[in-house]
């Protein structure tokens, strides 16, 4: 029997209309949610995830700014900019589009962000808070992934959870929101020695390697929750994961396409942050 699709879209459309009645809702309090994203250089990938989140926001009720900057743009430039953007009251989430030119330092970008608008939870502090089960806002991939597994009701507390992937966008802190939710977690990368041991007793499994179908049926648990992170372009120009999805999907009981599974949630739940942060300005004013 086929596993179970997770369909990415369907419930993120699902998210989205919740959001746009917060959004409503903050609308007739005279307050409008704003999104500021700053591009540096000239990437393709890039341009088009900035013009995709700046077509959701409108879609969202959510103010978008987008601010595009040259590739030799010096670091100080855009220092500024976003100094000037942490103390503008109609912007309450800044994302800095990844990757930056190599002569920025990438940390300290992100450490200027301030921490109440800091809607990709990528700052040091926000990042702390999350380790210690008090995140103000959830990085938005694992974010979206833990509202998958909840959409379709799949029990977290008691199962082993593996993470395949250690960085700080994904894994890292995938493996901290799982294990909050009572999972017992265990960390893996692409070259862990004998990781089929490790995948093979996974209830859940988070794939979010970069290698392209890295993960076949043989190292998957019967019954098993798969999700895939991966995005990868193969030679012939089709999109892909980081799991073997036409074989592993004949073995699990659920799994997530790709495209068209976790992807759309990442989005989602940046507007999700965004409108949070608008949300917590009104409370407190």
């Amino acid at each position: 029997m086929s596993a179970l699709i997770i369909d990415g879209k369907a419930i993120a459309n699902k998210v989205r209309d919740a959001l746009k009645q917060r959004t409503e809702k903050l609308a007739q309090l005279g307050l409008q949610p704003g999104l500021a994203v700053i591009l540096v250089g000239d990437n393709p990938a890039s341009g088009i995830y900035v013009r995709n989140k700046a077509k959701a926001c409108k879609e969202a009720g959510i103010h978008s700014e987008i601010y595009q900057f040259p590739g030799d743009t010096s670091q100080m430039t855009v220092l500024e900019h976003i100094h000037t953007l942490n103390h503008d009251p109609k912007i309450h989430g800044i994302l800095i589009q990844l990757p930056l030119p190599a002569h920025f330092d990438t940390q300290k970008i992100i450490e200027s962000i301030a921490i109440e608008k800091d809607v990709d939870g990528f700052h040091p502090c926000n990042v702390g808070a999350l380790a210690t089960g008090n995140a103000r806002f959830y990085p938005c991939t694992p974010y979206g992934v833990m509202t998958l597994l909840k959409e379709f009701n799949l029990t977290i507390e008691g199962q082993h959870a593996v993470v395949v992937g250690r960085s700080n966008i994904v894994g890292k802190p995938m493996a901290y929101m799982l294990l909050e939710k009572g999972a017992t977690v265990t960390i893996c990368t692409s070259k862990t020695q004998n990781l089929s041991q490790f995948t093979q007793s996974a209830n859940i499994l988070v794939v979010a390697t970069g290698k392209p179908q890295m993960i076949t049926a043989a190292m998957v648990r019967p019954g098993s929750v798969i999700i895939d992170v991966g995005i990868n372009r193969l030679g012939d120009g089709r999109l892909c994961g980081d799991v073997d999805f036409a074989s592993v999907k004949e073995k699990v009981g659920y799994i997530t396409p790709v495209p068209g599974g976790v992807g759309p949630m990442t989005i989602t739940m940046l507007l999700s942050n965004t409108i949070e942060a608008a949300e917590r300005v009104q409370s407190a004013s």
